[in-house]
């Protein structure tokens, strides 16, 4: 009997888990140095957490584009939620934040949403020859 792995499920938790990071972690970041520990601007910390919401995100976007409907649309808006956030950390403006994360959020969200649709709308999904 084998695992099934429900993608669009782990692509929304992982999207849920970024958005509970992006608001705790400022909170919790900035009491660290009362226990001496100061990871507050760590760029290598954000870029692992960035790339691992990546490679997360967009497997989760491929498997629906090669399995079901085709289309780059949902890995285009992706990737460029993407790149706003990763553009957010190299600029470090505070107006970055509406300018960039908003947007971001917006593309990432709608990209999710888009392919999970997509995938429902499929002509072949879940007949003889769907091939997953």
């Amino acid at each position: 009997m084998g695992i099934k792995i429900n993608w669009h499920a782990l692509g929304i938790s992982a999207s849920l888990i970024c958005a509970i990071h992006c608001a705790i972690t400022p909170l919790l970041l900035s009491s660290l140095p009362l226990f001496g520990v100061n990871i507050i601007e760590n760029i290598w910390v954000e870029l692992l957490l960035l790339g691992t919401a990546f490679i997360i995100g967009f497997t989760t976007l491929w498997h629906g584009y090669k399995k079901h409907h085709h289309t780059v649309l949902p890995l285009i808006l992706f990737s460029f939620g993407m790149l706003c956030f990763l553009l957010h950390q190299m600029i470090e403006s505070a107006s970055s934040v509406w300018f960039l994360i908003l947007p971001g959020v917006v593309a990432i969200i709608g990209a999710h949403l888009l392919n999970y649709k997509m995938c429902r709308k499929a002509n072949h999904c879940h007949s003889g020859d769907c091939n997953h």
